[in-house]
């Protein structure tokens, strides 16, 4: 049933009835074997298919974009210095061996958390507007850079699923939860649009079209549901991206582009914005700021009132987006970020 008084600005349009058990805690194998339902502009239909036969919609003379983030064991458990468990969130560099992160449960400004492997850091600040914590890492009594940090984190750490797959990392997902691209540390969290690539499914692209990669770290920004009453009250999320020179020259070819998920959609729409191929992207796509470059999409299934299903209402409309995730959940399609996805054509 279509809601009535739908109004694209407001957060409570894009509200949308999910049974739990169509939430995806474990992926498929093979990754294409997950269902994708294409939904063609042009002729306004639904195609029901798998990723497996991606390239049979796709148009020729193609630039298709990934995103080659790699998911960094971001969560780690430990103990304040008055005693208590806590858990931290890692979520990404600052400058001058400074890091924001999440911790759960009260602490200070000076407040000390110790870790496994002489692990151990340091408040700085308390940020109340987001909840985010700034710290310092040591190892013993030594300061920790980026790069030393994440080997440490990747040695104690666990890989931080969403909240709503309902349970704790296991071994597999060092491996399904990564893309098979996978290169530049940064993320707490998949760009999950790639996790159903197979390398067959790769190569068939690779020989058919103009694969290109850029990176945008996402952060957990990405899971934060819109809390205000007009969406463009909500305050956007950064995350670190930076577009490859090869990657730029495609970019500036006439050629349809097709990008493989949400990030590396906001990543090149920032790019056409303001001509950056580096730095802090905080571009919010919604049915009130449109996509100005991006004429093919891939994506998953997304949150109900999230940024993420905005960003697809901007490519096809409040309404349709609502029909279109109607017919998903219809079809018991599996949603979020082990899930099916869409193809929007």
């Amino acid at each position: 049933m279509m809601k009535s008084n739908l109004d694209p600005l407001k957060t409570s349009s894009y509200d949308y009835f999910l049974p739990k058990e169509l939430i995806a805690s474990k992926p498929l194998y093979p990754a294409d074997s997950a269902r994708l339902l294409v939904y063609d502009r042009n002729s306004d239909t639904i195609t029901h298919t798998t990723y497996k036969y991606l390239l049979d919609f796709l148009p020729k003379n193609l630039n298709i974009f990934l995103n080659d983030t790699k998911v960094i064991k971001a969560r780690i458990y430990g103990k304040k210095d008055s005693g208590g468990k806590t858990e931290l969130l890692f979520n990404k560099p600052l400058f001058m061996n400074r890091y924001q992160v999440m911790i759960k449960g009260k602490v200070q400004k000076g407040t000390k958390l110790f870790f496994n492997e002489n692990l151990s850091a340091e408040v700085l600040e308390l940020n109340n507007e987001d909840g985010t914590r700034t710290v310092k890492f040591f190892k013993d009594t030594k300061e920790l850079d980026f790069l030393s940090l994440i080997e440490i984190l990747n040695e104690i750490g666990h890989l931080p699923l969403p909240h709503y797959m309902n349970r704790e990392d296991e071994k597999e997902d060092e491996k399904d939860y990564q893309t098979l691209f996978a290169k530049n540390y940064g993320a707490v969290a998949a760009p999950t649009a790639s996790l159903h690539f197979t390398d067959e499914l790769l190569e068939n692209l690779n020989n058919n079209h103009n694969i290109n990669y850029l990176t945008l770290h996402v952060g957990a920004g990405t899971f934060k549901p819109v809390d205000a009453e007009n969406i463009l009250e909500h305050p956007m999320h950064s995350e670190y991206f930076e577009i490859s020179r090869e990657s730029l020259e495609s970019l500036k070819e006439k050629n349809k582009t097709l990008a493989v998920g949400t990030t590396v959609t906001r990543t090149i729409e920032y790019y056409a914005r303001t001509n950056k191929i580096q730095g802090e992207c905080d571009l919010f796509l919604n049915p009130a700021n449109k996509p100005i470059k991006v004429d093919h999409l891939l994506t998953n299934f997304h949150l109900p009132k999230s940024t993420l299903i905005m960003l697809i209402a901007s490519f096809v409309g409040l309404e349709k987006t609502l029909e279109i995730y109607e017919t998903a959940v219809k079809e018991k399609y599996r949603f979020f970020s082990y899930g099916d996805g869409m193809l929007i054509i």
